[in-house]
């Protein structure tokens, strides 16, 4: 099973290795999306979880343990076709290849179940034809 959550690290939970004892203590994979982390800040992060569906209902009340504020990911990137004018710049930004041109129409192509809404992809429109839905 694959879980999304938003994390806000308190600062004295900011050195602590989240998803290294993710791994280690619950098994569960941890794919960072987006991370802002600094010593001695507030600290931001994104991650997927993958796992079996009791251990990461662990090792969420873990991290909420340490003052870890944990919630569920529930965005999702959307694109407005009628504004897009196809240029591909999205395609160049995208980790996940969900933004790909199609090579025969050159027409723009969302694979929404790859996407992992790390958002590079809305700065990058010249149109603003793309947005995240909450």
């Amino acid at each position: 099973m694959k879980r999304r959550v938003n994390l806000t690290f308190p600062q004295q939970a900011v050195g602590i290795p989240v998803s290294y004892r993710l791994a280690r203590d619950f098994n569960v994979a941890a794919n960072i999306i987006r991370a802002q982390v600094a010593p001695n800040q507030l600290g931001k992060m994104v991650l997927e979880l993958q796992g079996d569906m009791d251990q990461i209902d662990s090792a969420i009340d873990w991290m909420q343990s340490l003052e870890i504020v944990v919630s569920l990911e529930s965005k999702e990137i959307t694109i407005d076709e009628d504004v897009c004018v196809d240029c591909g710049l999205c395609t160049g930004v995208c980790p996940t290849q969900s933004l790909t041109l199609n090579p025969h129409s050159f027409r723009l192509s969302f694979n929404r179940s790859t996407c992992s809404v790390c958002e590079q992809c809305i700065v990058t429109c010249p149109v603003d034809a793309i947005a995240v839905n909450l």
